[in-house]
């Protein structure tokens, strides 16, 4: 859980000390953040997606070097994720607002970017940097259950693969042992 630094009986930031660690096949912490999706202003749920894959990427901020990239990277392959039938959120400490303009600016994007301003939502799931007030790229993948089912996080400076993060889906998805490189449509371990 969060340590909440806008509650009254939270002291002065010092006890923000998250020591829970996520951890594969417990349930994904649950959120509910504005956001913007299409140009349009909305509320996300991760409960409300039960059903559903999910991919949940969290990125530094707007307006910064690598995010861009990754943002259109997975717009450039929404399509791929949809047919898997998994929904992709981004998620930064920046509002709604910022998101609204930022995309824009890359020419739209379709998935939800949600608005993390409270920083809640990177804590609970182990990306915050508090030094920074930023998330680090972190990749989560949930399955229809709303089990965390797979993660990656790394440092700011590198991008992410969102061919791998398919690829990972790929063999999620088959509920089977998958070996090394394994891809789409070859055979498994069992």
């Amino acid at each position: 859980m969060h340590c909440n630094k806008y509650e009254d009986d939270c002291c002065e930031y010092n006890c923000c000390d998250n020591t829970e660690i996520l951890k594969i096949g417990e349930a994904a912490p649950d959120f509910e953040l504005d956001g913007v999706a299409g140009g349009k202003d909305g509320k996300w749920k991760l409960s409300d997606m039960k059903g559903k894959w999910v991919v949940l990427f969290f990125y530094p901020a707007d307006y910064t070097f690598v995010c861009p990239t990754e943002v259109k990277g997975f717009q450039d392959n929404l399509k791929s994720f949809e047919k898997k039938g998994v929904e992709v959120l981004g998620c930064s400490v920046d509002s709604q607002f910022v998101h609204k303009a930022w995309a824009e600016s890359l020419g739209g994007v379709d998935y939800p970017l949600l608005a993390d301003v409270h920083h809640t939502t990177c804590w609970d799931y182990n990306v915050y940097i508090e030094e920074d007030a930023q998330a680090l790229r972190g990749t989560f993948i949930i399955n229809p259950d709303g089990v965390l089912k797979w993660y990656q996080v790394s440092d700011n400076s590198v991008g992410r693969s969102v061919g791998e993060v398919l690829r990972t889906i790929d063999a999620l998805q088959t509920d089977k042992l998958c070996p090394v490189n394994w891809k789409e449509g070859e055979d498994t371990l069992n």
